[in-house]
């Protein structure tokens, strides 16, 4: 058995579809278990005004051009979609993909995305209690939807806040994903076990995810002790999927 899962983040950046598309074909082919991109509309570093896609259309591409990898937005900014039609994408990307699909949600912060687009930003607070009430939109939208998802359609969570979201997570999420050095994710997995204590929820049903840039693959053990059981690499294109394959090949020792 793996120790660990191992998967590819896409950036929808500085890139074309066409290369994108190859990419997550490369994943699915090497053998990786997830293939993501992220939910912004532009550019997070350099170039502000190079080259963007949006995310959820992403994934229904992804979907068609891989055959195994679960694939999923790390993350859906809440924000940006009414939540009864994001449940409605993200199931019919779930039936494009055969059963694959992941609904990774957050609260947003990208402040550019939110001037840019006209959506109101708000406070962190705010947005945090919007998602809040989103989920229950969303799960209200996936029981009545005809037909339903094909597969499980996990839900994920990311964000580190201790006090909302990880008390989010513990009620409503099926994976939670966390950006942090590996010290840092094994503080929050406690907190997000506590959590899990308070609201009557076995932490075992959460899996530990965590994005990781390139200069972390050889620090698969940290992340192992710090709880975390599946990583995902970010990738920029020309998209070298080879740091990531030696993380794969430890993670399947």
């Amino acid at each position: 058995m793996a120790r660990c899962k191992v998967g590819i983040q896409l950036e929808p950046q500085a890139t074309t579809t066409e290369a994108l598309v190859d990419a997550a074909r490369r994943v699915d082919a090497a053998g990786f278990d997830s293939v993501w991109t992220w939910d912004h509309f532009f550019p997070l570093y350099g170039d502000p005004d190079a080259a963007h896609f949006e995310g959820l259309t992403l994934l229904a591409a992804f979907a068609g051009a891989t055959s195994r990898v679960t694939i999923g937005n790390l993350v859906t900014c809440s924000s940006y979609r009414n939540p009864h039609l994001l449940a409605d994408m993200i199931r019919t990307i779930d039936h494009l993909s055969g059963g694959r699909a992941v609904l990774g949600i957050g609260a947003g912060w990208f402040q550019r995305d939110y001037d840019e687009y006209e959506f109101p930003f708000g406070t962190g607070g705010g947005r945090l209690r919007d998602l809040e009430a989103d989920l229950f939109r969303i799960r209200k939208r996936l029981a009545a939807l005809n037909p339903p998802p094909k597969g499980d359609l996990p839900l994920m969570i990311g964000g580190g806040g201790e006090q909302v979201t990880l008390r989010l997570t513990a009620q409503y999420a099926d994976q939670w994903n966390g950006i942090a050095e590996p010290e840092v994710l094994a503080h929050k997995n406690a907190v997000l076990d506590q959590w899990c204590e308070r609201v009557g929820r076995d932490p075992a049903e959460i899996e530990r995810t965590a994005l990781i840039g390139e200069r972390h693959v050889d620090r698969l053990e940290e992340f192992l002790e710090a709880g975390i059981t599946h990583l995902m690499v970010g990738c920029s294109d020309p998209f070298d999927l080879g740091p990531a394959e030696g993380l794969l090949a430890a993670a399947r020792d």
